[in-house]
């Protein structure tokens, strides 16, 4: 699979909005019943810079349903009949700590399958449309994501959660629809609170979509999703034999630049428009709830399938660390990898990142709420008054 090196983005913390009325947000993959209950709950308050938005959405919720059926139709009792034989990868670990960049290295191992940008948006009928529909509408998606410029496309590597989402189960990344109300399903950032019938929903709900993606392409699946970082628990007594791979990064860039992408989905996803005052609050305690979450069950994954990596180390020595993480892991010989791998770090090894400046007030923020994370990790604090991320 050939991979395109991301552009050089400017130094810059301005998130840039490359998204058209017409662009698919990630709420067009819903069923007809999710995207009125999400408007529902939120009594309809869109802002008017959002009703083509919402009328795009509007117009094509009811083509999922329609094709969902036909996809029960033609491959539901073979979904329903697949086993998933081998172990599946998690990359986990907080958003913008290079859980992406790691994706798109082990997405380059033709042994490896994944979740794709058109499978997360169309988890509901993905297998019955996803052959032709993507090259039909490959123009409606920018080239580049506007929170990073990092190449976008149909068939790029994609976080499931969108997938759970678009599937109708309850998913923390609701909030990017109306960011200026309370958040939605926070509970699922840990799957704390939830009853054994919420919990066993959920369960099925990623099974089936990972069924789905092994009846296609029967090969090890590696997903990609910071909230999967505080469900080791559910995750395991899924998947005992599951692999995880948990990538951590300085809080003092991790603060930043996760605000960054929030305001980027927010500018282009939301229902909302500004002034998202809840949003440092919400970076701050997801971090602290997902990572309690994952402190306290982390002990369940046996040594042999847990793979701890510094993004600090990834970036400066990428084929090293992958190197590593296929010995630690068993993964197979990283030999047959290294021909697909090269090509792709060589065209990324002169990538910028952007720098954010950050005053005290906010650095001692960063101290008092992740501190526990940035002594576990070996990262001093308040040292410094920008980061890069």
């Amino acid at each position: 699979m050939h991979q395109q090196a991301p552009a050089k983005p400017k130094n810059d913390s301005t998130p840039v909005n490359a998204y058209h009325w017409y662009t698919p947000r990630f709420w067009v993959g819903m069923l007809v019943s999710t995207w009125w209950r999400l408007l529902w709950r939120h009594r309809f308050r869109a802002t008017p810079s959002s009703w083509g938005m919402a009328f795009m959405t509007s117009i094509i919720t009811p083509f999922n349903s329609v094709c969902r059926l036909l996809q029960e139709l033609f491959y539901g009792k073979a979904i329903d009949r697949f086993r998933i034989e081998e172990p599946p990868v998690f990359i986990i670990g907080h958003w913008r700590s290079g859980t992406t960049f790691l994706h798109e290295l082990m997405m380059l191992d033709p042994r490896n399958t994944f979740a794709t940008t058109y499978d997360c948006f169309a988890p509901n009928h993905f297998l019955i449309t996803g052959s032709w529909l993507p090259k039909m509408i490959w123009f409606l998606l920018p080239s580049r994501r506007p929170m990073d410029n990092v190449a976008a496309g149909w068939d790029r590597p994609q976080e499931d959660e969108f997938a759970l989402m678009n599937a109708g189960l309850p998913s923390p990344y609701l909030t990017m629809a109306f960011p200026n109300d309370p958040p939605e399903a926070q509970n699922y950032l840990d799957m704390s609170g939830l009853t054994e019938q919420e919990v066993n929903l959920w369960k099925r709900g990623l099974l089936r979509f990972m069924q789905a993606l092994s009846l296609r392409d029967k090969k090890r699946i590696v997903l990609k999703s910071p909230p999967h970082t505080g469900r080791i628990k559910t995750l395991v007594e899924m998947f005992p034999e599951a692999r995880f791979i948990h990538i951590v990064r300085d809080p003092q860039v991790l603060f930043p630049s996760t605000i960054r992408l929030w305001k980027s989905l927010y500018q282009s996803q939301a229902m909302n428009s500004a002034p998202y005052v809840r949003l440092e609050e919400h970076v701050l305690e997801s971090m602290e709830r997902m990572y309690r979450a994952f402190e306290a069950h982390r002990h369940l994954i046996p040594a042999e399938h847990f793979c701890e990596v510094r993004y600090e180390e990834l970036a400066q020595d990428p084929l090293g660390q992958l190197r590593t993480i296929y010995e630690r892991l068993g993964l197979g010989d990283f030999e047959t990898v290294l021909p697909h791998v090269l090509p792709f770090v060589e065209s990324v090894k002169d990538f910028k990142t952007n720098r954010h400046d950050m005053d005290p007030e906010t650095l001692a923020k960063i101290a008092a709420r992740w501190g526990d994370y940035a002594r576990r990790y070996g990262y001093a604090l308040g040292t410094r008054a920008s980061a890069s991320e």
